[in-house]
């Protein structure tokens, strides 16, 4: 079954309103961080929707993809009922991956809540192995990255973790001949 590849993608793909629930907000008086990753999880539905990997793809062509690896920053508190929409922007993709980065940015006032930069893998839904993108699908992730790669390339992104040495506690840490 054959689509056709769209004339153009927005850049980024801006998703569609979404409010914080309150039932969503923990102890702290914020969105619980799970939480986060469920509106950045209806967002990739929403964009990668568009290119055909939908809820039918998965039932037309028992192929989806899963997600393989994240790297979040949580930026700002976003608190019950705050409105907010998801910007994707597709920053590569090849024959079985895709590579892309969210943000959460505030529905009224614009600032960002959080980030995350993602990679998922394109999955046969029978061998449940990682599998090559149909031809119409990797059409148009390839017309989704050229719109996308006008943006500029965000600075968080292959972001390590970790607490930077100071060369204080190095020298500490060698003098002692200790690691804490």
């Amino acid at each position: 079954m054959e689509k056709k590849t769209p004339v153009f993608f927005f850049a980024p793909f801006v998703s569609s309103a979404m409010r914080v629930e309150p039932a969503w907000v923990d102890y702290n008086g914020h969105l619980n961080m799970a939480y986060y990753h469920v509106l950045f999880d209806r967002a990739v539905d929403e964009a990668f929707g568009m290119v055909g990997l939908g809820r039918d793809y998965v039932e037309e062509r028992n192929a989806s993809f899963f997600a393989a690896e994240t790297h979040t920053l949580y930026r700002r508190e976003l608190k019950a009922r705050d409105r907010v929409r998801v910007t994707l922007q597709l920053i590569d993709h090849d024959e079985k991956r895709i590579h892309f980065y969210l943000e959460i940015r505030h529905a009224e006032e614009g600032w960002v809540a959080a980030t995350t930069e993602g990679l998922s893998l394109h999955v046969d839904m029978d061998t449940r192995k990682v599998s090559p993108f149909p031809d119409d699908i990797a059409a148009n992730l390839a017309v989704m990255k050229a719109a996308h790669a006008r943006l500029a390339r965000p600075q968080t992104l292959g972001r390590i973790i970790g607490i930077p040495a100071r060369p204080e506690r190095h020298e500490a840490m060698l003098a002692s001949r200790t690691r804490h």
